[in-house]
């Protein structure tokens, strides 16, 4: 196969130790294992896709079997073993795609080839691929070879999910963790293949490969692949051209857009994010982009150009920084908060662009167009008027009797105080019996809090500011709590409530049903009753209403 045919991501993969791409350490690592002769039985390599698992997999067979040995190896001449490693097609080295073979009988082949020792080389070296998706069996049936292999076998597993290895076969490997590949590192990778390919692709188009990329290199070349094809031989790929490929926006139209939430020109907000819907992006697209910018808007003082990745550029950095000196944290966190909330409402929404449309208008009324002085001044007034009316409030009583018809709560509020029976704010003692806090609990319209007082509370004793009770066992947990937090809201007063040893007086609801078998056991004494018996000699009388006068 011509080279010059091949996709990028597989013309240009590193061959050697020196060719990887920002994984010096696990290079340095393997390298002085071999040299010192100390191999392990198996190496686990893992990390996200693009990063080199399978291509430094192969490069350690190379290093172990090349004929030239590991002081004299193959770097451009290739010998026999390595050429044929590099096409896949040696004999003693063999290569499963777990993914596709993942059953226990394709591994009880491997373990049947291990057994023969290398024909044409001094390793006999089984790399499996993806070795995640292996089946429990599968693992179980090669944890015995891999523990104690043939002095002439070696293991290389590679996985992208390392959490689905089982410890068992971790904890029988060397593991290495190879990282992201970091963005000036990959940055001048591709410019570098850029340059080698005669493709005429802008510095700024090259940065916007970087950052979809994700510090994958498979991905950087494959989009690089793919911007040299979109265009003639002649032009340039620049980063609006770059943009309309890739399916990505100017990051300068976000930042206006994010300005203009926070001015609250709601017109102006809508038609920039029309456009930029317009340009094909897709909703989510959309918000993980916004949700990067608001971390940048959130932390700009504490990151450098730099460190974003080549997402922003110098004008944008600036702007961003500007814009951020009159932006609280307190806003920027709640617009961080709405927009991962929306992100999982794109999920169960038909029309993602119309819940994108709301979610910015949302944002624009959790925001001001205030720099963060006045918004001090703001909150100084704002605790002014409110201690102010609480002061009024004192003074007035909302609460009102309502006669002869029933009331909505705005109506309460407009009514006229009834100073006979509303209980005044100012007066804090205004609670001094049992009977009377079960009065409160129902003019508050606490009816959870009367339910429990009535039913599953014995009052031991009431006096002021404190409450000794016992209870049974049906009692709500918080229900002393949120009894505390009432009295103190109603009276503006600690209570003490106490729980006692004591039984105390029967609750309110099992003094009731006494009362009633008292009383229906009187009734069943009377004459009365007798005679209607004689008559109805079934009967059973198993209640009582008493007739209100």
């Amino acid at each position: 196969m011509n080279k010059n045919s091949k996709v990028l991501a597989l013309k240009y993969r590193p061959q050697t130790f020196e060719d990887l791409i920002g994984q010096n350490f696990v290079a340095e690592t393997i390298t002085n294992s071999i040299k010192d002769n100390k191999v392990p039985n198996a190496y686990l390599f893992t990390g996200i896709r693009g990063v080199g698992k399978t291509t430094t997999a192969r490069i350690v067979a190379k290093s172990l079997n090349c004929k030239n040995g590991f002081e004299n190896l193959c770097k451009k001449n290739f010998c026999e073993n390595c050429e044929a490693i590099i096409n896949s097609r040696h004999i003693d080295i063999f290569e499963l795609d777990a993914a596709s073979k993942s059953s226990v009988e394709n591994t009880k082949e491997l373990i049947e080839f291990s057994r023969y020792a290398p024909s044409s080389s001094k390793y006999k070296i089984f790399i499996l691929d993806e070795c995640h998706m292996l089946s429990k069996q599968a693992w179980a049936s090669l944890l015995k070879t891999l523990e104690e292999p043939p002095t002439y076998l070696k293991f290389i597993f590679a996985t992208t999910e390392i959490k689905k290895v089982p410890v068992t076969i971790v904890s029988r490997c060397q593991r290495f963790d190879l990282s992201r590949i970091k963005s000036s590192e990959l940055f001048n990778f591709i410019k570098d293949v850029k340059d080698k390919e005669k493709g005429r692709v802008s510095d700024d188009a090259l940065k916007l490969i970087v950052k979809i990329s994700e510090g994958s290199v498979r991905d950087a070349l494959s989009l690089l692949d793919r911007g040299l094809l979109s265009l003639d031989q002649n032009e340039e790929l620049n980063l609006s051209v770059a943009q309309k490929i890739f399916g990505h926006f100017d990051k300068s139209q976000l930042i206006d857009l994010f300005k203009l939430i926070l001015e609250g020109e709601e017109k102006k907000v809508i038609e920039i994010y029309r456009k930029i819907y317009d340009q094909g992006i897709e909703p989510k697209v959309f918000i993980n982009e916004f949700l990067e910018l608001i971390y940048y808007f959130k932390n700009i003082d504490l990151l450098t150009q730099e460190s974003t990745n080549f997402s922003l550029n110098d004008e944008e950095f600036l702007r961003i920084k500007e814009i951020s000196e009159n932006v609280e944290n307190e806003v920027l966190i709640l617009f961080w908060q709405f927009t991962i909330k929306t992100l999982e409402e794109l999920d169960v929404v038909s029309n993602q662009n119309l819940s994108i449309e709301m979610f910015l208008l949302r944002l624009m009324y959790l925001s001001l167009k205030k720099s963060k002085n006045e918004e001090k001044k703001n909150n100084t007034l704002a605790r002014s008027i409110s201690k102010n009316f609480e002061e009024k409030e004192k003074s007035f009583n909302f609460e009102t009797k309502a006669i002869n018809q029933i009331k909505n709560i705005t109506q309460e509020k407009k009514n006229k105080p009834d100073t006979q029976t509303d209980i005044k704010a100012e007066d804090n003692s205004f609670i001094k019996s049992f009977e009377q806090l079960l009065k409160i609990c129902t003019e508050k319209k606490e009816i959870k809090l009367k339910y429990e007082l009535e039913k599953n509370v014995n009052l031991v004793r009431f006096e002021k500011n404190r409450i000794e009770i016992s209870f049974n066992d049906q009692l709500d947990k918080n229900f002393v709590k949120d009894l505390s937090l009432k009295l103190f809201e109603w009276t503006n007063e600690r209570w003490i409530i106490t729980l006692s040893k004591e039984k105390g007086k029967a609750s309110i609801k099992d003094e009731e049903k006494n009362k009633k078998k008292d009383l229906i056991k009187n009734i069943k004494k009377t004459e009365l009753y007798k005679d209607f018996l004689d008559k109805f000699p079934d009967a059973n009388l198993i209640d009582v209403n008493l007739k209100e006068e």
